[in-house]
């Protein structure tokens, strides 16, 4: 029988032939990396042959045993190169650094002397118990320089219309107008020679020879005399000398 094709059936046995390189293991690839994660099948010496470096050195760089088994996923470093130390290698210690010399201590300074501090101002013999006649802030301070003038009380700013108050029991002596300077006032005495003035007022409440008690309403706060807005003038007097109030009346929080 004649054959077709020739060349064919020499062509089928080729590819049919085994290959020679079937069952031959292909070398597998150089790492490079500082790090690498065992896959299966993987050994500590086949890694190591990759890395360019003995088992017993990368076992000793990742401190494992070298006949360890080596579980898929663990992650292995390469070893340092020379010259370098290792991971687990300590650093040099550093010379002891010498203790610094205490300072010498200073003395203590000298305390300074506190200053004297002046007498508290106590009000005379017989100087009668004042409440405030009204709630107004000191505005101007008994001897203050008031229109070319000592002020011979305290000013106290206020609303027009408010209370103005007796600030000790006694008889009023005068309630009216002065005409100079004080506008609506009232006076009164309180015995022994003290008396207190009240000036600038907007209403009067009380007529001369009327006996008050102290807290009693007398007076309103207004704009009379010499005051330009609501303000109360307010005097102590002893026998007709004026004298600072203030610390007679009681210490305001």
């Amino acid at each position: 029988m004649k054959q077709l094709w020739p060349g064919l059936l020499t062509l089928t046995l080729t590819l049919l032939a085994p290959s020679p390189l079937a069952g031959v293991a292909v070398a597998a690839p150089p790492i490079v990396a500082w790090t690498y994660t065992v896959r299966s099948g993987d050994t500590m010496a086949g890694i190591a042959a990759r890395m360019g470096v003995s088992p017993p050195e990368l076992a000793r760089a990742n401190g494992i045993d070298a006949d360890a088994p080596l579980p898929p996923g663990t992650v292995l470093k390469r070893p340092d190169p020379g010259g370098m130390p290792s991971a687990t290698a300590r650093p040099p210690r550093r010379p002891p650094v010498p203790p610094r010399p205490s300072p010498t201590p200073r003395p203590a300074p000298t305390p300074r002397p506190l200053p004297e501090l002046a007498p508290a101002h106590r009000p005379e013999a017989g100087t009668p118990h004042l409440i405030w006649p009204t709630s107004g802030a000191v505005v101007s301070r008994f001897a203050a320089d008031v229109r070319g003038r000592p002020n011979n009380g305290i000013d106290l700013a206020a609303f027009a219309g408010m209370t103005v108050r007796a600030a000790a029991g006694g008889r009023v002596i005068f309630a009216g107008t002065e005409p100079e300077r004080f506008g609506q006032l009232i006076v009164i005495d309180h015995g022994a020679g003290w008396a207190t003035a009240y000036a600038y007022l907007g209403k009067v409440m009380v007529k001369q020879g009327e006996t008050v008690r102290a807290g009693a309403p007398i007076a309103r706060i207004g704009t009379s005399g010499e005051a330009k807005k609501p303000t109360l003038h307010f005097e102590l007097r002893h026998d007709n000398v004026p004298r600072d109030p203030l610390p007679v009346l009681p210490i305001r929080l």
